[in-house]
């Protein structure tokens, strides 16, 4: 198989622009994933090209007949000058990949009949989005609902914080959260909005019935409008002199108590 030696290869060029802009990542329904776990754990419907180094090919379990048979014609060799030029991180790790990005219908995260679900309003932090994800596939939510100005997450921080759950865990950005909300209240979602104004604490209510857990943005919350929407404002107990806690602990909170209550 040749080797990549050039960084003005098209393909090259093309990840760099994809891990750089989401404009290109939305126009090409695709996003760049990097490491041997991320790129292992993807779905072979979603793998269209996988770029290893001469040194991955090295220290990899697999042969090199191996990894051809593995990903096919999707396989690209390139030399280490060009992963580090193309690597979205300090030190790569020999492979990457270009990935085509999941779709869902809001419909998907309800076909339980008793949805956990979260919602989240202009969260902007990739490593929140990212520990938001990977905490939901463990407490068994859903679906994630996302507003549209909520940080992209196709990111390429925000992929490798979720750790695969992006794979896993069904979610919507939703072009108009309000309306999205009204329509999931219709259908007997309960919304509960973590909130400064929430007269009792979150274990004081009952989230066994269909649910959905709003959760705003770091350094402001949730807008009046989304917050209005809400059946019920839930506090989270402070202690010290703090106010609130981050996005990602306050969202794990509530997650995992709805999943404390289902189990029971």
């Amino acid at each position: 198989m040749d080797i990549i030696t050039s960084t003005s290869n098209q393909g090259i060029k093309n990840v760099k622009t994809l891990l750089a802009k989401a404009r290109a990542r939305r126009q090409q329904q695709v996003f760049v994933v990097e490491g041997p776990r991320m790129v292992l754990e993807t779905p072979e419907e979603y793998l269209r090209e996988v770029y290893i180094s001469q040194s991955y090919i090295e220290k990899s379990l697999e042969s090199m007949d191996d990894l051809e048979i593995r990903f096919g014609d999707k396989l690209r060799v390139v030399n280490e000058n060009v992963m580090k030029h193309m690597s979205d991180t300090e030190t790569p790790q020999g492979i990457l990949a270009v990935v085509t990005q999941p779709a869902y219908e809001l419909t998907d995260l309800i076909q339980d009949d008793n949805p956990l679900l979260m919602v989240l309003e202009n969260v902007q932090d990739p490593g929140n989005l990212g520990t938001i994800f990977r905490t939901a596939e463990g407490a068994g939510v859903n679906g994630i609902i996302m507003s549209s100005d909520t940080v992209d997450i196709f990111n390429p921080k925000t992929v490798r914080s979720t750790m695969g759950s992006l794979y896993r865990m069904p979610f919507v950005i939703s072009a108009d959260l309000s309306d999205t909300l009204k329509e999931l209240q219709q259908q007997g979602v309960k919304f509960y909005a973590a909130h400064l104004a929430g007269e009792k604490y979150y274990d004081g209510y009952d989230y066994t019935s269909p649910t959905g857990f709003l959760i705003g943005n770091e350094g402001n919350g949730l807008t009046d409008e989304i917050a209005g929407i809400a059946d019920e404002y839930v506090k989270i107990p402070m202690g010290g002199k703090l106010e609130s806690l981050n996005a990602a602990m306050a969202a794990g909170v509530l997650m995992y108590e709805a999943n404390r209550q289902r189990r029971i």
